[in-house]
């Protein structure tokens, strides 16, 4: 008679299932712990993600264990999931200073610096489109909330199994506890750095919030700072007497340093040009002189460098940067409106309103959507260098009769990633910059420079070399006996190019065919040419403007 009761092998016995739920628990189990202790673990700093950083024994994990041990059923269950979602938000801000580290070198503030992770958004919207950018950040937060809602209940699972086997895990932890307290006292390492009694996430922790109670009261001394200046209430008589009659043109040239013209193997390309420049500009009559800055930033933030050399004051972070916008301190901008000199500002990177930049005093300002050009983007830098240059001069130094002139240029070609590049066109050809439209697509893109570091570094060194044959080619078509050009970088570029623990000097030139200018500058001891070597003078940024100012006060 045939039977119509299912079969054993198609759903299996009851002990089979029995099994294949102890394995799926005990795999769980398995995964909570591995989750947490990567957590408790893991390093924010990518040159220390070693196996030797995982095989430590967390000082957090023992305390956790002896909390639950003590806590009754309730009780544990919310500060198993309060200390879980604390792990995870830890865990998210790691990931974040791992980002930093790379793009900023330097730590995440967790109060202050959530703004610059919209300009982080921006800057990926230049090379895979802004709604892919946005879409990008949205999932990147999405998956934050899931880390942080998974660590949670990872710690919850591993406190009720904790709680199920009281007797053994409370042995367990004496045993560890014990061999933690030897280790820590004997200094016991498997390799340098790395001590086995492990106490990362509480320290990490603390130094969070040791770096947060510093930019407090940080914020005070930094307000201190600004009020003292000795160039406020200068009139304007006293103010740039000995470069009347003048157009000074302050440029920034995006993340050029030290490494540009020393110590690499992109210095050999860049010093080329400079030095032919230092040649060229000669025979037509320009003397110049260099040395380097101190830039308060490295790899990123050139706002904090441009803030620092106009104010005097050392905005070395964004909390300073935000107050020191809200100031009415005396900039080089505000020194030269007042002295009589129109005042531009030209800061070709901007897509939208700018509203701090009122602290610099411009009568005019030109961004990317008022400069007039018609051409493509390259990666990041919205117009090339020269493009930039030929439009400031048309705009503003072919004037006839225009009056003295005081501007600062920010050239934005030699930005991260430093490809595709433009190519040098004659001046007269630049027009509204449409001759550009066929060059992105005839370079490389990021993604193929990215693969290999001497790509890398052979494309920023490019980028640099372009920047300042711009700088050079305008000089020689446009310049006159009233120039007085001051170039400089911001900060050096990321540890991919600069390498890591590199120095945070960039190089400053000045450049006239008024002896005049050059004599006053004479007591700088800065070096002949448009070449510093390693023997120049190092200011720190914010010394600038005042030396500046009573320098050419009379």
């Amino acid at each position: 008679m045939l039977s119509l009761s299912p079969s054993p092998g198609l759903v299996g016995l009851p002990g089979d299932r029995t099994a294949a739920r102890e394995i799926l628990t005990s795999a769980v189990t398995t995964l909570s712990a591995v989750l947490v202790l990567f957590a408790m673990l893991a390093p924010n700093g990518l040159d220390r993600f070693t196996p030797e950083a995982f095989v430590r024994l967390p000082v957090e994990a023992l305390l956790g264990v002896a909390v639950v041990l003590m806590l009754r059923e309730g009780a544990r269950r919310i500060v198993a999931v309060l200390a879980g979602a604390v792990l995870g938000l830890m865990t998210v801000i790691k990931a974040i200073d791992l980002g930093f580290g790379i793009a900023l070198n330097r730590r995440f503030n967790p109060v202050f610096d959530w703004g610059v992770l919209g300009n982080g958004v921006d800057l990926l919207g230049t090379s895979i489109g802004q709604t892919a950018a946005i879409a990008s950040f949205a999932g990147l937060t999405l998956l934050a909330v899931v880390v942080i809602v998974l660590m949670a209940l990872a710690v919850l699972r591993l406190s009720r199994v904790v709680a199920g086997r009281r007797t053994a895990s409370t042995r367990v932890v004496a045993v560890l506890s014990v061999v933690w307290i030897a280790c820590a006292v004997f200094g016991v390492q498997l390799a340098p750095g790395h001590p086995l009694a492990s106490r990362s996430a509480v320290a990490y922790a603390y130094d969070d919030l040791r770096q947060v109670r510093a930019d407090l009261r940080d914020r005070k001394a930094f307000a201190d700072e600004v009020a003292v200046d000795a160039f406020r209430d200068t009139p304007a008589s006293g103010l740039l007497n000995a470069l009347r009659g003048k157009d000074v043109l302050f440029t920034f040239i995006e993340s050029y340093g030290r490494v540009a013209v020393q110590d690499s193997d992109i210095a050999p390309k860049v010093d080329a040009v400079l030095d032919a420049g230092t040649a060229q500009l000669k025979n037509a009559g320009y003397g110049s002189r260099s040395a380097f800055l101190t830039s308060p930033t490295t790899s990123a933030g050139s706002w904090l460098a441009h803030s620092t050399f106009q104010s005097g004051v050392w905005v070395d972070s964004q909390h300073r940067y935000d107050d020191f916008v809200k100031t009415d301190r005396f900039t080089l901008g505000g020194a030269f409106e007042r002295a009589g000199w129109d005042t531009v500002g030209v800061v070709p990177a901007h897509t939208e309103d700018w509203p701090e930049g009122g602290v610099y005093g411009y009568d005019r300002y030109y961004d990317s959507r008022n400069i007039g050009y018609r051409g493509p983007p390259f990666s990041y830098a919205t117009m090339p260098d020269q493009f930039t240059l030929s439009a400031f001069q048309r705009a503003e130094r072919a004037k006839p009769g225009h009056p003295p002139l005081m501007a600062e240029i920010d050239l934005v070609t030699s930005h991260w990633p430093w490809t595709p590049l433009p190519r040098t066109v004659d001046w007269n050809a630049v027009g509204d910059g449409s001759i550009y439209k066929p060059m992105p697509s005839q370079g490389k893109t990021p993604e193929e420079v990215f693969t290999d570091p001497a790509k890398v570094r052979g494309a920023y060194g490019d980028s640099i070399a372009y920047s300042l044959n711009s700088l050079i080619s305008y000089v020689e078509n446009y310049g006159d006996d009233d120039l007085v050009l001051v170039f400089l970088g911001d900060h050096q570029p990321n540890p991919i190019v600069a390498g890591e623990g590199a120095d945070h000097d960039v190089p400053i030139t000045v450049v006239t065919r008024d002896k005049a200018v050059l004599d006053k500058v004479a007591g700088w001891n800065w070096q002949d040419g448009l070449n510093p070597d390693r023997n120049a003078p190092v200011w720190q940024m914010n010394t600038f403007r005042d030396r500046f100012l009573t320098t050419f006060a009379h």
